[in-house]
């Protein structure tokens, strides 16, 4: 079944049941007002949930028109944002990007950080900046959100808790991460709110696209209606998604609502970085690692980041080429503008 939290002037918004070609929903909120509730007693809300989805292909209920633009984060605010880096690849090209290097051991252990959960952006919301400066860039992602998971969970457990699936635009401002990251605390500031996919997904709506840890199919980004990136993410990814849960939970039980990210979706080329879509490759999923890539090949880069008044849109399509989770796209502009 397919999710979504509609914008009702409320902070958590309204739970709608959304058709599978996206164009029409129905009220779920006279059952459990919002998707955070449904996750907290799921075991029992879950199976009314997806009845009412399959009432709605059958035309059994009543339904409305389903826009995106009304689309809230289908949690627009959690309990915990903890995003993973599964695609070392990524890792290691942006650290060279700044002028680190990167440790043997990030290829075994997971790198992840804790991010701002208290203010999602909708997927159609402005990313609003005071200043270009700040380095301004997109990354795509692939994120799940999970029932509660036990302290030192195995990755069966792990894997079992999985409820959800979602694109992410988590949005970096690759201006200040080296300040911040030299004072020894990790990310705050160079990292303010993501946006998630107009809807999210049960894993089951993926078919053989999903193997329980990976989503195997391309992950579409256009920077001002020109395709910038189209990696697979099921391909490189170095650690799946049960992995990084009970990376996150090795210490800590994660509650219901948790969400985890991937990371920024990122292939690889012949064992070495991809090329931009224009010339046949995959692309990429931000701009940091583009920027990169052209540093290695021609010692400067030349993609700058995001500016006032470009576009961003993530999304992913099915095998028959329907939107899955519905479209990010967001404008960037000058605060209060």
């Amino acid at each position: 079944m397919k999710l979504a939290s509609l914008k009702d002037g409320s902070r958590d918004g309204q739970l709608v049941v959304v058709s599978r070609d996206l164009t029409r929903y129905t009220d779920a909120s006279f059952l459990v007002p919002t998707l955070q509730a449904a996750l907290d007693d799921w075991l029992r809300l879950a199976p009314h949930l997806s009845a009412m989805a399959e009432s709605i292909e059958a035309g059994a209920v009543p339904t409305s028109r389903f826009h995106e633009h009304d689309a809230h984060s289908p949690l627009p605010r959690a309990y915990q944002w903890a995003d993973g880096s599964a695609y070392v690849n990524h890792v290691e090209l942006v650290r060279k990007a700044r002028g680190a290097n990167m440790p043997e051991s990030f290829w075994s252990d997971p790198l992840m950080y804790q991010g701002g959960s208290d203010s999602f952006l909708g997927p159609r919301d402005a990313i609003a900046m005071a200043d270009e400066g700040w380095g301004i860039d997109f990354e795509g992602e692939i994120a799940v959100v999970v029932d509660d998971v036990p302290m030192g969970a195995s990755l069966e457990q792990a894997s079992a808790a999985i409820r959800l699936v979602m694109l992410v635009n988590d949005v970096s401002l690759r201006g200040l991460i080296p300040a911040e990251l030299e004072k020894g605390f990790g990310f705050f500031q160079s990292k303010p709110s993501s946006a998630f996919s107009p809807v999210a997904v049960t894993p089951d709506e993926l078919g053989d696209a999903w193997d329980g840890g990976r989503l195997h199919l391309p992950l579409l980004v256009e920077l001002n209606g020109k395709p910038f990136g189209r990696a697979n993410a099921g391909v490189d990814m170095t650690f799946d998604f049960p992995r990084l849960i009970a990376h996150a939970a090795k210490t800590r039980p994660l509650a219901a609502g948790a969400i985890i990210g991937s990371g920024t979706v990122s292939n690889k080329l012949d064992g070495g970085p991809g090329r931009p879509v224009s010339e046949g490759g995959a692309g990429y999923s931000c701009i940091a690692e583009q920027r990169m890539v052209e540093t290695i090949e021609t010692g400067a880069a030349r993609t700058p980041f995001l500016r006032f008044g470009d576009t961003v849109r993530i999304e992913m399509k099915d095998k028959t080429g329907h939107s899955i989770f519905g479209a990010i796209e967001q404008t960037v502009r000058p605060t209060g503008g």
